[in-house]
């Protein structure tokens, strides 16, 4: 009996939200998120979302234009499958946990157009939001183009939202935009106008009412450009848009094309609260599978850099060799030898402080200039990436070097040709069995799973934009709070954080606590080390101590409190140590009582900070644990 009046008062409130009988309805196995799929009357598809029981995705538009084939309007419905479920588990040598589970309930619409091409649209709805992507299945030898992809999320219109604008391409410095580098408008209207004028960026974060969602994509492969999102005026909702025409590889193509049959790149809305947002791993789950690699040279930790800092003129030996010991003392695992290393100090000097590196257990990553005539950076190597054939010839030299790992920089956009360009790299580099971080690039979009030699990647306005301008210290607080929010939540994100000291010719407005929980608080997997040897000596010994031993693989990610922008509390695990972390974002003390009572039952230490610098003092395990963060400070706890 309670069944049946479950059921009817599911199909009573799926009346009164405007759904027919005759509508495909898709949920998720706990019933919390359902999708309604129907046609307009030009017979365009659109879904409707409702997350426990209410609409709050409304009529939201399907569909793909082709050179050859129209898959938008008059299209009609061949079948639709019954609920299929799908079930992973999968381990990720990195992020915010180790061994995954993923589970959703699969739905596929098999439909045609008025000459007879199909396309399907298949649809997964997990417990924390909705994935899906567009599948060409007939088969043709020629090139397939897609024009426009015309997929919309409509909003409520009181919906806030917090974006980052899309720049303009060949703009910045030497032309190296874009790069994802761009501070997030927070909490503003789903209508406002970018002020670049160029849309905005994956992830983007939605509130309304008491609901979050979070968009982005995944599973982007060589035969598709990146997207992103543009304010569609006549619809009033957010459409997918492709990237500026000048965001491709030198006579390369910019919008997706590929032979049938074809796969497009998974649209994904996460959907909950905050804690399901920065939970989350919706971003991996639907990204390819690991290749077929041994993982064994494979290693995450910290590194030691001394370009952020001390820049150009630092990139020597001699400096190497003390950023070299500064690591080993540290015991990170890595330094970071930035641009020019070719000329400053030479292939026969690198590889002897790779030798160097060895006998101290530091592994040395070198830096690329991956542009060819796409910028006018002067920065070198440049050029030696180009090619496969390049890339090989490189790549022997770097392993016959002892060189772990590579940092490649400059890129040059989203289009489908750059994006071949991004999967040329990690491939080849997989094969020598290299790390690979990328710098002024795209988001990587789950390509950490697909690729697991690729350890981080920048797309963020980070550390080393600090160092230039007061502007962007000024702005570091509520910018760093927003991150685990949004550009944070899926992917690695090569911030480059933490100076406890002091930058050259900026006034820092963090305090040295809320540097010292950005390691633990952003997910990377390699964590690039701004401070120096000399300012990690003036601090005191149980910070050092502390610095240590920071993972960057972690087995679990909790949730504690926070608003994008504002403040948060994250708590991470690794094997039996719980490390938590926060940071205020904003310019007033703050108090909060946080429940601690998950961390096993012996003590641990708090270091926060007084006005005569860092304090640490035990504390128990307790189910209320009171915790206060002054005006833009931090704090860190371990278990």
């Amino acid at each position: 009996m309670k069944t049946k009046i479950s059921i009817l008062i599911s199909v009573v409130l799926l009346i009164s939200c405007g759904i027919k009988k005759e509508d495909l309805i898709f949920e998720n196995q706990d019933k919390s998120i359902k999708m309604v799929f129907d046609f307009d009357v030009n017979k365009t598809p659109f879904y409707k979302v409702l997350y426990n029981d209410e609409i709050v995705l409304d009529s939201s538009r399907l569909g793909i234009i082709r050179e050859d084939a129209n898959f938008y309007d008059n299209l009609k419905i061949i079948s639709a499958s019954e609920s299929k479920k799908i079930s992973e588990n999968y381990t990720m040598l990195q992020g915010k946990r180790k061994n995954i589970t993923y589970s959703a309930n699969q739905y596929t619409v098999h439909l045609q157009n008025d000459t007879g091409n199909l396309m399907d649209i298949i649809f997964q709805l997990s417990d924390d939001g909705i994935a899906f992507r567009y599948y060409f299945p007939d088969t043709s030898t020629d090139i397939k183009k897609i024009v426009e992809e015309k997929t919309t999320y409509n909003f409520k219109q009181n919906t806030k939202a917090w974006l980052q604008p899309m720049s303009k391409a060949k703009t910045g410095w030497e032309s190296t935009n874009p790069s994802y580098e761009e501070h997030y408008q927070m909490h503003i209207p789903i209508n406002s106008k970018s002020p670049i004028g160029e849309g905005w960026v994956y992830p983007a974060l939605f509130n309304s009412n008491n609901t979050w969602f979070l968009i982005t994509e995944s599973c982007l492969h060589e035969n598709y450009c990146g997207s992103r999102l543009v304010y569609n005026e006549t619809q009033k909702a957010m459409q997918i848009a492709f990237p500026q025409k000048e965001e491709i590889f030198p006579d390369g193509a910019l919008n997706p094309e590929s032979v049938l049959p074809w796969y497009t790149p998974w649209r994904i809305v996460t959907i909950g609260n905050l804690k399901t947002i920065t939970e989350s791993t919706l971003g991996t789950d639907v990204a390819d599978k690991a290749i077929d690699i041994d993982t064994s040279f494979i290693e995450s930790g910290l590194s030691s850099w001394s370009w952020v800092l001390l820049k150009d003129e630092f990139t020597n030996y001699d400096t190497s060799i003390k950023f070299i010991d500064y690591a080993a003392k540290m015991k990170w695992n890595y330094c970071l030898i930035d641009a020019d290393w070719d000329t400053r100090i030479g292939f026969e000097k690198m590889k002897e402080l790779a030798d160097y590196g060895a006998s101290k257990n530091v592994k040395v990553l070198v830096w690329y200039n991956s542009s060819g005539s796409w910028n006018t950076t002067p920065y070198h190597p440049k050029s030696k990436l180009l090619t496969h054939e390049d890339r090989v010839k490189e790549f022997t030299k770097l392993n016959q070097m002892g060189i772990a790992g590579i940092k490649v920089d400059f890129f040059g956009g989203d289009g489908q040709s750059m994006i071949a360009y991004y999967h040329g790299i990690l491939k080849d580099a997989a094969k020598h069995k290299l790390m690979v971080n990328f710098h002024g690039a795209t988001l990587p979009r789950g390509w950490q799973r697909t690729y697991p030699n690729l350890l981080t990647t920048e797309a963020i306005k980070g550390e080393e934009f600090i160092t230039f301008f007061q502007e962007n210290a000024d702005l570091q607080p509520s910018h760093c709070a927003m991150l685990p929010f949004t550009r944070n939540a899926f992917d690695p994100m090569d911030f480059t954080p933490m100076v406890l000291d002091s930058i050259p010719n900026i006034n820092r407005k963090t305090t040295p606590t809320f540097e010292l929980a950005l390691p633990v608080l952003f997910l990377s997997g390699i964590q690039h080390i701004a401070e120096t040897p000399e300012g990690m000596a003036k601090q005191p010994q149980f910070v050092i101590d502390y610095l240590k031993d920071i993972p960057t693989n972690w087995d679990d990610s909790k949730f504690i409190t926070g608003f994008p922008g504002k403040d948060v509390i994250i708590a991470r695990k690794k094997d039996n140590t719980w490390f938590v972390v926060g940071i205020n974002g904003e310019n007033k003390a703050k108090e909060f009582i946080i429940d601690v009572s998950f961390v096993s039952k012996e003590n641990g230490f708090l270091i926060s900070e007084d006005e005569n610098g860092f304090n640490q003092k035990t504390i128990k395990p307790v189910s209320n644990l009171t915790i206060k963060m002054k005006p833009y400070g931090g704090v860190v706890v371990k278990f």
